[in-house]
């Protein structure tokens, strides 16, 4: 436990840093928001005006400090696109964005790890061979073009998926929230026409991240397998007559555990950067999409509590695979 507090401590001035370089970025990037909200045909009077009643025309140290003086009051400011407060706009798009990125990685995790042990354990079979295949397309492959590709085939060419336009079709409305998580909450009330709906619109989505998301689990699986197959303790286990079920699922695989953990954690991280992409492609309506809306139009509010958003998810991701870690591994609680 100690540990994990001397973690969450040391991650205070990353969050620091992560909180000076968005501000900062925000400020010297090109655009600017008063001349956006302004129109192209007013005048400069007029921008001159929008910017004095936002604070910009404030020197950088004093919009820095009020900034901060918000931001400990939980403040994360106000969207100009939205005309909502930053914090209550993120915490009703992550649900959106957990749901797709947790969707992705389960379908990754559902496929790569029986293949990654398959792989390992029948080197050179077919199955290595698609496992190589399988990793190769991961990685190669930007996810907005398997996006755009998946939409073409199974919407535009085949007709079996529905359009790409959001978490539920057009028509159907939004089950009651419990957890903002939509195929959740209709199957707590038993709506399965709402689950069905939403799952088909998911399912593309899922699919992209999950070909990403794929590729490194797959591959670490195998290594890791081979690694531990190739152990004394499994030579022994063999010479002692054990199935080799037994060998692979108790021994061998929870062994292999502990890289594939915490790749699995990494990936995640990578999911959620890769969602700001795959939102915009099926118009899912998340905070990576909310997160550009805004950078195009110069609204640093919503950036910034995009990128503070994801770096306290990181951080938090990253205590939550060492407390996996600590179970799955002995020597680590002894650390």
């Amino acid at each position: 436990m100690r540990g994990l507090l001397w973690r969450l401590a040391g991650s205070l001035p990353a969050l620091a840093a992560v909180i000076v370089v968005t501000f900062v970025l925000t400020r010297v990037l090109p655009g600017d928001t008063a001349t956006y909200f302004a129109g192209p045909t007013a005048s400069a009077e007029s921008i001159a005006q929008i910017r004095a009643e936002l604070g910009l025309d404030r020197p950088l140290p004093e919009q820095f400090w009020n900034y901060l003086r918000a931001l400990v009051q939980g403040d994360l400011g106000m969207s100009l696109t939205t005309g909502q407060p930053v914090l209550t706009d993120i915490l009703q798009r992550l649900p959106a964005s957990a749901e797709l990125t947790l969707a992705g990685l389960l379908l990754a995790v559902s496929i790569a790890i029986p293949l990654g042990i398959l792989a390992a354990v029948k080197q050179g079979s077919l199955a290595d061979h698609a496992c190589r295949v399988v990793v190769t397309a991961g990685v190669s492959l930007p996810v907005f073009f398997t996006g755009l590709l998946l939409v073409y085939v199974f919407y535009f060419v085949l007709g079996w998926a529905p359009a790409p336009l959001g978490r539920l079709d057009a028509f159907a409305s939004a089950p009651p929230t419990v957890t903002g998580f939509y195929l959740v909450d209709a199957a707590l009330i038993g709506d399965w026409e709402t689950w069905r709906g939403a799952l088909a619109q998911i399912v593309l989505p899922a699919a992209t991240l999950g070909l990403f998301a794929l590729a490194p689990i797959a591959r670490i699986t195998r290594a890791s397998m081979l690694a531990v197959l190739g152990a004394e303790f499994i030579r022994t286990a063999r010479a002692s007559g054990l199935a080799s079920s037994t060998i692979i699922l108790t021994y061998a695989l929870r062994n292999a555990l502990l890289p594939v953990v915490t790749t699995l954690g990494m990936v995640f991280s990578f999911l959620l950067g890769a969602n700001v992409l795959v939102e915009k492609v099926f118009a899912w309506p998340g905070i990576g999409s909310y997160a550009v809306e805004a950078l195009i139009a110069s609204d640093g509010a919503p950036v910034q509590g995009f990128v503070l958003t994801m770096a306290i998810l990181y951080v938090l991701l990253n205590l939550a695979i060492d407390m996996v870690n600590r179970a799955l591994d002995p020597r680590a609680r002894r650390a």
